[in-house]
């Protein structure tokens, strides 16, 4: 958990804050500091926006991205198990069947 003096910013300042950061023309740390915000956390937000528009830094994933890859070892994971127990199930049905 976060320190009790740890700011919360809504979805909306944080858009209006990234926006004025690409029509302003000014560095991250200028915007920062004339909203009154922490330039880490300013930088931290454009960055992750530069990615969900498409232009992060090579090999650098969306949040969508990110939750289709959750999912998706998640389904793995799944369907390894699966194996395991259908190998397993095979190997004591054959072991039966030779009785």
């Amino acid at each position: 958990m976060g320190s009790k003096y740890t700011k919360r910013y809504t979805e909306e300042f944080k858009r209006d804050a990234i926006a004025l950061v690409d029509s302003s023309g000014k560095t991250v740390t200028a915007v920062a500091r004339e909203l009154g915000i922490s330039s880490e956390s300013l930088r931290g937000w454009y960055r992750k926006a530069k990615v969900e528009r498409g232009e992060g830094t090579p090999g650098e994933l969306s949040s969508a991205e990110r939750e289709e890859l959750k999912r998706l070892r998640r389904e793995n994971r799944e369907q390894q198990q699966t194996i395991e127990i259908l190998k397993k199930a095979t190997a004591f049905f054959v072991k039966e069947n030779d009785r």
